[in-house]
């Protein structure tokens, strides 16, 4: 008995403690949760895709893949990639090494985060995740201080037992490295290989565990892969004492290291593999000293091996591939990640490159069918590619928007601006914010500006067609988008003087004061006063220029025969960004990646030197360097210890031109890079900066950061831009592509005052005017028509006018009113009485609350009514610049799905929005109103009616159109209620007179009903007849509500004509329906015929 108490007590209370579960999450403050409702919108690209890490086919469903992203999270499809969900989102990191499914049950996946290459760009993980249950959730198994996790493997005899090599921190010692076993799933973990694997213990603490790999036949045979290395600014040293290949036959219990015929000097990154065919053949590809090395070969599971080739992965160098994968298929044949996929079919003696033809280059990852022999599926920088013939043609995957930008730059273009961006491997590129088209933005609306790696793109702000881009190391380019063409404009050093020291991502600034001058950055700063025909150096070296091989590495140095890996490693002692203030011209400040900042208050004739920030460590890396857009004493400087193993966030302000700093860093989180700072153009102590994680803004000049991530995932946002005509923050995300928040004008003067206690619309952005393209069929917003379920798409901004307001807490229900009273009672410990039952029945028939936002013309006339959310927060609302859609009503589950019903397009010109709420059945005013206007983009090319003719005619026939609904919606009603009469009196002892009035009745109704939408048997046999009513409207509105023009003279004639028809009609229907029909009913009344629906209650004689 009390057990069934407790349980429905439990029941009783479980709204009251949702309902105080959700106060807490929604509690009105700077905090993430207030803000979630301003959302970023992702606006593409994904034709060019991004670096895969990590493939792995369900071998249960060979349609489900998961796509390990290195810089992008994790993405599954479960139909062969016609579609992508994106499942890692919401995790604390993005970066992702690699991924595994248990072979027990591939739904449980298991994923080691921070990439598993060592290149300059990386980022770092947050330990081992699993999912049960396909990826819908997750949960941080522990190693969280490994940072980049190379290889997992599952026991096939025991989903409990679990394998995990971390390769360690990549920019220091130490971390959570070397190989480890859990032998309950993850709940604890035992490293088992790692130590005395160097010469010293200072080789250890850089010496991690890059691969591990189970025996088919006997998964107590494991063998490891250890990698020795470390990378700074300077250099990436590749190898040590500490690399080799080990061996355990007891489950890693111990180990022993497998030399027989492998080199005995230092080694490099190592990749194995294991013949599925024949478990005792094993394959290793080693990385030597000097780019030497080769393929190797064991027949008898790794003791003894035998040399099979000299290649080796290169391109970028060996850190950046080394992985080969043994066909499950073909004995002897593998695959080698390599700048191009090579393969051999004899076990290494030769390797051959597989067809590269319209695929990518610099592979990472393969995956195989579990059936299909000529079956491919990698992943590479470029995104991943599927072959059905064994690597002669590739499908492209052009549906995931995971590109790595590093940089972001805006034009101002009319009616809407354009996005640029260089890419990680992936070319340079421009494309729109948002179309006038209904679909939104498509891959083929982006458009090239610079091939190669692209870094910094610089628009010229006065002339959308020219953009400044680069690729790596400072090749500059002049790019003519009206015509094509570019121009390469990289400054170059004067005879008898060394090549500039360029960095990787080199900083291209065009001045605020004039369109024309540009600076650029080597060792030294340059300027151009012709848009970079010709450069001057105004700068000596700004760096501290010192010897990078000479520098203590992994605590000492190393010879020239050491594994260094510096082909694809930017230059040292460098600048790495610049800024001009936009009050004073030539203050100049220059940042550098040794730890120096530089200002010039001449041009660049003098420079200061800053080598040294209040609380941050010395040869920091200047990210950012930003001059203060409203006093011109004041800088921000963004700076970046991470390549020393320290991923504090720096950022500071001087507000003496540098002479002294303090830090702005305040609450950010202890553990995030920064990389960019931009301020507001309106209000001063409005910044934003984009981190490792996501974007923070601050109304206070850094006295408090609160976190945007509405919209976005967690993803490193390494540059932010504004575009200052529209209010638009625009983000360049490393593996996500490009984001925007929409008009962010309504954090300008938010305080902690409005936050809790102000309901509050925020000024309206002007609106475009225009009517909408459609590229395909279908006029829906986003509707792709027959282009496929794969065709890509980001969105556009809602269409119209957008409302933001924002609600202090949520409206609440009668009901949910009751239940908070109830719930401040029970904390109380007092009584919770029963309501009463008109109470009850009060809150059953209430309407739900609503936020109403009404729209008005200049002359006070409503023009629509829109219902927004009611939830606390921030909130965006649309108005489709349209009078309301006159289609009639019709029950829910009748309606088309695909239905798109729209009203007449208002015209340009200045309205109003007002804010009321309805709570309890009661609408009230909440003296909160904006102006606005909504502004035509274009001139028509014929001139049509004016746009107050086009509107009234419009209207017209909108009104005409719902009176013919209306009727014919009225005779449906009637004859039905007609067919119901006669059925009535067949089964009565009426007078059968009554018959043969009703069903003359009808005949004649119906006729009338067939002037009106047509005689449908006769249509069935397309033989039209006279033209009826509704289709003389029709044509008369067609395209109506999808073009500015207004009607034709054609049009003009076709409402006549239906309006006459319609006149001779409306009498004949009062003649039938008023008047005929309803003195049936009466007659039926009188003579006791049983009811029929449409005649009324009925009373007893």
């Amino acid at each position: 008995m009390n057990g069934i108490v407790r349980t429905g007590l439990f029941v009783f209370l479980m709204p009251l403690l949702a309902l105080a579960q959700d106060e807490e999450a929604t509690e009105p403050g700077f905090n993430e949760a207030t803000f979630s409702g301003l959302e970023f919108r992702s606006i593409g690209p994904a034709l060019m895709s991004g670096r895969i890490a990590d493939i792995a086919i369900d071998p249960t469903n060979p349609s489900t893949w998961y796509v390990g992203v290195g810089s992008g999270g994790v993405w599954k499809t479960e139909n062969g990639g016609t579609t992508w969900t994106p499942v890692f989102d919401g995790e604390d990191t993005y970066s992702i090494g690699c991924i595994t499914l248990d072979p027990n049950n591939p739904s449980t996946i298991w994923v080691g985060t921070g990439e598993n290459i060592s290149g300059r760009h990386v980022g770092y993980g947050a330990g081992v995740y699993r999912s049960r249950d396909g990826g819908i959730t997750w949960e941080n198994m522990g190693l969280t201080a490994s940072e980049h996790i190379g290889m997992i493997r599952v026991d096939p005899r025991d989903s409990n037992t679990v394998y995990v090599a971390s390769q360690g921190p990549l920019w220091s010692g130490g971390g959570e490295r070397g190989l480890y076993k859990s032998t309950d799933g993850g709940q604890s973990w035992d490293k088992i290989l790692g130590d005395g694997l160097g010469n010293t213990d200072i080789d250890d603490q850089y010496t991690g565990v890059s691969e591990v790999h189970l025996d088919p036949r006997n998964p107590d045979i494991v063998y490891a892969v250890s990698w020795q290395r470390f990378r700074n600014v300077a250099v990436l040293l590749d190898g040590g004492p500490g690399s080799g290949i080990h061996k355990s036959t007891d489950g890693g219990a111990t180990w022993r290291e497998l030399t027989e015929g492998l080199p005995k000097e230092d080694k490099g990154k190592i990749g194995l593999a294991i013949s599925p065919q024949n478990p005792d053949v094993v394959y290793a590809t080693i990385e030597l000293a000097h780019r030497e090395g080769g393929f190797f070969r064991s027949e008898d599971g790794g003791e003894s091996w035998e040399k099979q080739n000299d290649y080796l992965s290169g391109g970028t160098g060996p850190h950046y591939y080394q992985e080969i994968f043994a066909s499950p298929h073909k004995f002897d044949r593998v695959y080698q990640m390599d700048v191009h996929l090579h393969t051999t079919e004899n076990g290494g003696r030769d390797f051959v490159r597989t067809s590269s033809d319209k695929k990518h280059t610099d592979h990472h990852a393969m995956a195989f069918h579990p059936t299909d022999e000529d079956y491919l599926l990698v992943g590479n920088d470029g995104g991943v590619y599927e072959s059905v013939d064994l690597g002669e043609t590739w499908r492209f995957i052009a549906n995931m928007p995971v590109t790595q930008f590093y940089k972001v730059s805006v034009d101002y273009d009319e009616p809407f601006y354009n996005v640029f961006g260089g890419t990680q491997d992936n070319s340079s590129f421009g494309g729109p914010s948002r179309t006038n088209n209904v679909i939104g933005i498509r891959n083929e609306d982006w458009y090239l500006t610079l091939g190669a790696d692209g870094h910094q793109s610089a628009a010229d702000p006065t002339n959308p067609n020219i953009i400044y881009a680069n690729w790596q190391e400072g090749n500059l380019t002049r790019y003519d988008h009206s015509t094509g063409e570019s121009v390469y404009i990289k400054p170059l050093p004067a005879a008898g003087e060394e090549a500039e020291r360029v960095n990787w991502d080199a900083p291209i600034l065009i001045s605020p004061h004039n369109p024309q001058r540009l600076y650029h950055a080597t060792h030294r700063v340059w300027r151009s006063d012709n848009r970079g025909d010709s450069w001057q150096a105004i700068s000596g070296d700004l760096t501290r220029n010192e010897e990078r091989l000479q520098q203590p590495l992994m605590e000492r140095r190393w010879s020239f025969d050491a594994i260094w890996d510096l082909s694809a490693m930017s230059r040292y002692n460098t600048i790495t960004s610049l800024s001009e203030s936009p009050l004073v011209a030539g203050l100049l400040y220059a940042g550098t990646d040794d730890g120096l900042i530089q200002i010039s208050e001449d041009g660049g004739t003098n420079w200061r030197r800053v080598d040294s920030l209040p609380g941050v460590p010395d040869n920091f890396f200047v990210n950012d360097i930003k001059a203060d857009l409203h006093d011109a004493d004041s800088v921000y400087i963004v700076v970046d210890d991470h390549k020393s193993g320290d991923y504090s966030p720096y950022i500071l302000k001087s507000e003496n031109r540098g002479k002294s700093w303090r830090s702005i860093a305040a609450n950010l989180p202890e553990r995030d890079i920064l990389w960019r700072v931009v301020q507001d153009h309106v209000n001063p102590s409005l910044l934003f900066v984009g981190t490792e994680t996501g974007v923070f803004f601050t109304v206070n000049a850094g006295g408090q950061w609160t976190r945007l991530s509405g919209g976005a995932p967690t993803i490193a946002f390494r540059d932010l831009v504004i575009q200052t005509r529209e209010n638009d923050l625009v983000g360049a995300t490393f593996g996500r592509s490009f984001y925007i928040l929409d008009d962010y004008s309504p954090l300008r003067n938010i305080t902690i005052e409005i936050l809790q206690n102000d309901t509050v619309l925020f000024p309206v952005r002007r609106a475009h005017w225009y009517v909408q393209r459609r590229p395909l069929s279908c006029a829906r917003t986003g509707c792709v028509d027959s282009q496929g379920h794969s065709y890509f798409v980001a969105s556009n901004p809602a269409f119209g006018a957008n409302f933001t307001y924002y609600l202090p807490e949520r409206l609440r229900s009668l009901k949910e009113q009751r239940q908070e009273d109830e719930r401040e009672q029970l904390e109380q410990n007092e009584d919770v009485d029963f309501p009463s039952w008109d109470r009850v029945d009060e809150e059953e028939r209430e309407d739900a609350p609503a936020i109403i936002l009404t729209v008005s013309d200049s002359d006070g006339n409503v023009i629509r009514h829109i219902e927004g959310p009611v939830e606390a927060g921030f909130h965006r609302v649309a108005w489709d610049l349209r009078y309301p859609a006159v289609d009639p009503w019709t029950p829910e589950e009748e309606r088309n799905e695909f239905a798109n019903p729209t009203g007449v397009l208002v015209a340009p010109g200045t309205y109003q929005v007002a804010m009321y709420q309805r709570v309890g059945g009661e609408l009230m005013n909440l003296g909160q109103s904006e102006q606005f206007e909504v502004v035509s983009i274009r001139e028509p090319t014929l001139p049509g009616s004016s746009q107050e003719q086009r509107i009234a005619f419009s209207r017209q026939v909108d009104e005409m159109q719902r009176a013919v609904s209306g009727t014919l919606s009225s005779i449906d009603e009637v004859l039905t209620q007609l067919d119901a009469i006669k059925e009535t009196l067949q089964n009565s002892t009426a007078d059968m007179a009554f018959y043969a009035q009703a069903n003359s009745l009808q005949q004649r109704i119906s006729q009338v009903r067939d002037r009106l939408r047509g005689n449908e048997t006769r249509g069935s046999f397309s033989d039209p007849g006279l033209m009826p009513v509704r289709d003389r409207l029709r044509y008369a509105s067609y395209d109506a509500n999808g073009n500015a023009y207004g009607p034709t003279r054609t049009q003009r004639d076709s409402f006549a004509i239906a309006g006459d028809a319609y006149a001779e009609i409306g009498p004949m229907l009062t003649a039938l329906i008023e008047n005929e029909y309803q003195a049936l009913k009466r007659a039926l009344d009188a003579a006791g015929v049983p009811w029929t629906p449409g005649r009324g209650v009925l009373r007893p004689n």
